[in-house]
């Protein structure tokens, strides 16, 4: 029989199912290029324990042993085997492809995913190297999907059908957490910067960062560090000194030099003699002046660092035009001296010293607030006796004085509304500074009064009987400033001509001028304030006025443009006039 022989009919449903060819599976597409990014795509459908073309072979398989067929069965496994793909046909099957195609540009997103796509894995920030060059993790390698193995064995199914099975949902694919990244080691020995703004690495020590990646010192580095600028630049402040010290000092030693500030000696009080004369006489000057036949000595002050020195007019007048006056300090330097200007009228001269430097100005104060008994201080050289210092007090103040007088025209004539001291004054003395007890100067020396009668300058053989004459320094100030200014003084005057022999109570307007013309100057101060010939002045500002030389030095304690009060008797009747003061030249 057929059948015993185990060869299955041509048409056996049994053989023709063993033998029933499977279709064959569409290869998948390659994956895109990777530049850095991806998305994952849906997951497959888990495969049955066993693919189609193996199903059927099993089912010929046992449909040719149950007829007996050997050969049948044979060729049905065949059939089965050769339906099934290799493992690497499997895996390039099984392999995630992307949802969608990839972009041409570059630019994320990457199309739309579907709702089903996980989200794109977090970019670690350690795989970012330091210059901020985004570098792609490496893949992670694809790990083979678990299959479900179905229970139980398939129930027999009839000849002529294949066997179904119902695919079992795969379980999850674990993704592996990405491993920390350590910093990476720096080549000098620090930490990577970078690791310092990784979160997910384990809290660690770190040193702070510094945008230049220098090393941060440490307290005791910059202390050190601090300590050696100090010292660096102390030694350079001291060389510079000192060499600049050393050129001033060679500059001052071969120029010469002048007096330095005094200072007061140890265990005296500042407003002492002994105080206020060691801090003045370093500015105290004596000057020695030679002319055509005369000769004499005298004493000035520093009045300013340019070289100015004032003293008495007396002093240098003896010089002349072509004469000559040498200034000694008292640290014995001498050096030659040029006047500036003089004025007889207030008895002052200003010379001036060149080539000296380091002179120090003596302070001047305040002749108005003197007030009688303020104890004094006088410094000069009487009879050559340079640097003598000798005080007393201010034994009156506004002492209406003349001294001069030598020249017929009286152009020689000095009024001086003087402060009198009883501090010893001798020739000599004459242009010398008096003091108060801070050492400010508040009168210069010029006249005493002798004990033969009458008064004269200091520039006499008479010894000094406790009378002696300053002028105030707050006329000599302006005065001075002048001379500097201009080589010349101006002198106050209310335009009117006195009668120096009047022998009344008073000072007496005369006739007629002292050149013929009218006495009171036509349009002048006193003419404006309705002054006539022969009207007599008893009163200056409330002070009593006795002479004609007295009204002089009332006006001339004044500066021109100053308004002045005069008292007027006009045949026995008296009335009150204010007279703008005018100016006048001295030559």
């Amino acid at each position: 029989m057929n059948e015993g022989n185990g060869v299955p009919p041509a048409d056996g449903p049994r053989g023709t199912a063993g033998t029933a060819p499977t279709a064959p599976t569409p290869p998948a597409p390659p994956p895109p290029p990777s530049d850095g990014d991806f998305e994952l795509a849906k997951p497959a459908p888990a495969a049955p324990p066993g693919t189609p073309g193996e199903a059927e072979g099993e089912t010929g398989s046992q449909a040719g042993s149950e007829t007996g067929g050997q050969a049948e069965g044979e060729a049905g496994r065949a059939a089965g085997e050769t339906a099934v793909p290799d493992s690497e046909e499997r895996a390039e099957a099984e392999r995630v492809t992307p949802l969608h195609d990839p972009d041409p540009y570059s630019t994320p997103p990457y199309g739309q995913p579907g709702p089903w796509a996980p989200a794109p894995p977090v970019q670690h920030p350690a795989v970012t190297p330091a210059h901020g060059t985004a570098v792609p993790a490496p893949p992670t390698p694809p790990t083979a999907p678990v299959l479900s193995v179905p229970q139980g064995t398939p129930a027999p199914q009839a000849p002529g059908s294949t066997t179904a099975l119902t695919p079992q949902p795969a379980a999850p694919v674990p993704v592996p957490a990405p491993a920390p990244r350590m910093p990476a080691p720096d080549p000098e020995g620090g930490a990577d910067p970078w690791a310092g703004y990784d979160p997910w690495a384990a809290a660690q020590a770190r040193e702070p960062l510094q945008q230049t990646g220098a090393k941060v010192l440490t307290p005791a580095q910059r202390k050190r560090r601090a300590w050696r600028w100090v010292i660096g630049w102390t030694l350079v402040v001291a060389v510079v000194s000192g060499g600049t010290g050393g050129v001033v000092g060679a500059y001052v030693e071969r120029e010469g030099h002048g007096g330095q500030p005094g200072s007061v000696p140890a265990g005296r009080a500042p407003d002492s003699v002994a105080g206020i004369a060691a801090r003045a006489l370093p500015s105290v000057v004596t000057l020695h002046v030679r002319g055509d036949g005369a000769a004499g000595t005298g004493t000035g002050f520093v009045l300013d660092a340019r070289g100015h020195i004032l003293t008495n007019n007396h002093v240098v007048e003896p010089a002349g035009p072509d004469g000559e006056i040498s200034v000694t300090f008292s640290s014995g330097d001498t050096v030659k001296a040029e006047v500036v200007g003089r004025d007889g009228g207030y008895d002052l001269a200003v010379v001036q010293v060149h080539g000296v430097h380091g002179l120090t100005p003596l302070p001047l104060g305040d002749s108005d607030d003197v007030r009688v008994g303020d104890p004094v201080v006088a410094i000069g050289a009487p009879f050559d006796l340079a640097d003598t210092v000798t005080s007393g007090i201010i034994s009156a103040k506004e002492r209406p004085i003349t001294a001069g007088g030598e020249k017929s025209d009286g152009s020689d004539v000095s009024y001086v509304d003087a402060l009198q001291t009883d501090a010893p004054i001798n020739p000599g003395n004459s242009g010398g500074p008096l003091l108060d007890s801070h050492a400010r100067v508040i009168g210069i020396n010029s006249a005493i009064r002798s004990a033969g009668g009458g008064s004269g300058t200091g520039g006499g053989q008479a010894g000094s009987i406790g009378l002696g004459f300053a002028i105030p320094v707050n006329q000599a100030k302006r005065v001075a400033e002048e001379l500097i200014d201009h080589g010349h003084a101006t002198h106050p005057v209310i335009g009117v001509t006195l009668d120096m022999g009047y022998t009344g109570d008073g000072a007496r307007i005369d006739d007629k001028g002292a050149n013929g013309g009218p006495a009171v100057t036509r349009g002048g101060p006193g003419d404006r304030a309705g002054l006539e010939p022969g009207d007599v002045v008893t009163e200056a500002d409330g002070a009593r006025v006795h002479s004609g030389r007295e009204l002089i030095v009332k006006i001339r304690a004044h500066r021109p443009g100053d308004r002045l009060r005069l008292t007027v008797d006009r045949d026995g009747t008296e009335r009150e006039v204010s007279v703008v003061l005018g100016a006048a030249e001295q030559n």
